[in-house]
């Protein structure tokens, strides 16, 4: 069966959890015996340097530039004057579509695969089926981030954008053959605002074997781990909350605790924040961070698919701590896989139990780690994209 398949990001190298998607699941359907032609998105030529270890598992990959930033005077201007929002705007790639347009008259293709909506403006006028995949809502982070912006001048502006997302993500949605969610919540909001949509679910994962291999050792000093793509608001606001609310008292009740920022961006983000006691840094391999830490604190308040930091600290044996937005769309039961708390002072209070009692964080650790072998591990997802796949490519 031959793939077109559309990304906003070229999925490779894996720092960013769409990345890391992309990249699994491409690299377990070309085994399964699927063509895919792959169209991506970059903002800078560096990037390109990377489109061969995607030549490895697709038959042709084709990248486009976007801006390299997304706040220009541009893109700003662009969607003022213009019916889309801006994320379609910032992600708009000049030659895009008139290239596919271009490969759907010599190729012939059983589905297109378009990743996050905002792709879909790409895709010109075709019988060919199309999956949308949704790894998130995403009018709902942007209501988020709108709702929580300091400048209280341009959030009227910012809530324009919003209801243009929602009216354009709910379009495409209507637009598509199937839609895929990331998570029962997230098909539920689906069909709340369009009833009869097609919406089946292909979680994210891990690789089980990968982030379970031994190659570090636990460290002896207490750590206190908080990992993540800095880009995203919901991350830097939960940095600001661990912070602020959390930290001070696991230092206060266990004064040899360290804590770890670690993810995509986190010098740039808290270029201030760096002391004895806290470590902000950027990782090419997350494992032996994971594997060295001794709780993963997650206080997250935006909502909006399923958070991989989750589901690699699982896979690492690393017990976690998180709200109950930020286990979101996971089937880990409180007090059994993972901890759960809302409140940041009850966050602090089950980090310390868990940093003074080994024997329970070893017993949720290994409780999480057969949950996402059985049930979020990348071979039986891309096995579910492979059955819609063949679904909707009979249709073609």
């Amino acid at each position: 069966m031959k793939i077109l398949m559309l990304t906003p990001y070229l999925p490779y190298p894996l720092l960013t959890g769409g990345q890391t998607r992309s990249y699994n699941l491409i690299k377990r359907l070309s085994s399964l015996g699927y063509e895919i032609t792959l169209f991506s998105l970059v903002k800078s030529k560096d990037e390109r340097k990377y489109v061969g270890e995607l030549e490895k598992f697709c038959r042709e990959v084709k990248v486009f530039n976007r801006s390299e930033k997304p706040w220009t005077a541009e893109n700003v201007l662009r969607t003022g004057f213009s019916f889309y929002p801006f994320l379609v705007i910032r992600n708009w790639a000049e030659g895009e579509k008139s290239a596919i347009a271009e490969k759907l008259k010599t190729e012939k293709f059983d589905l297109i695969h378009a990743e996050t909506f905002y792709v879909m403006p790409h895709i010109p006028k075709t019988r060919i089926p199309i999956l949308l995949v949704e790894q998130t809502i995403e009018y709902l982070v942007y209501s988020h981030y709108a709702q929580s912006h300091r400048n209280l001048a341009l959030r009227p502006f910012l809530f324009f954008d919003v209801l243009k997302m929602k009216y354009w993500e709910k379009r495409f949605w209507g637009q598509a053959n199937k839609v895929a969610a990331m998570s029962l919540e997230d098909k539920q909001i689906m069909l709340s605002q369009l009833p009869t949509l097609d919406v089946a679910i292909v979680p994210n994962g891990v690789d089980s074997k990968f982030f379970g291999k031994p190659i570090a050792q636990r460290s002896k000093t207490p750590v206190v781990l908080y990992l993540g793509n800095f880009t995203w608001l919901q991350n830097r606001e939960a940095v600001d909350v661990l912070i602020e609310k959390v930290w001070p008292k696991i230092k206060a009740m266990i004064p040899s605790a360290k804590l770890w920022i670690i993810g995509k961006d986190a010098q740039k983000f808290f270029p201030n924040l760096s002391t004895d006691d806290i470590r902000i840094e950027e990782v090419d391999d997350v494992r032996p961070v994971y594997q060295q830490a001794s709780v993963l604190v997650a206080p997250i308040y935006g909502g909006g698919g399923t958070r991989y930091k989750n589901f690699e600290a699982f896979a690492s044996g690393l017990p976690v701590i998180t709200t109950s937005i930020g286990i979101g769309g996971i089937d880990a039961k409180d007090g059994v896989e993972v901890i759960v708390r809302n409140e940041p002072e009850e966050i602090a209070k089950a980090a310390v139990e868990l940093l003074r009692n080994s024997n329970l964080a070893k017993k949720i650790a290994d409780h999480a780690k057969i949950l996402v072998k059985d049930k979020f591990d990348w071979d039986p997802i891309a096995g579910t994209l492979s059955r819609i796949y063949e679904q909707l490519g009979k249709t073609s």
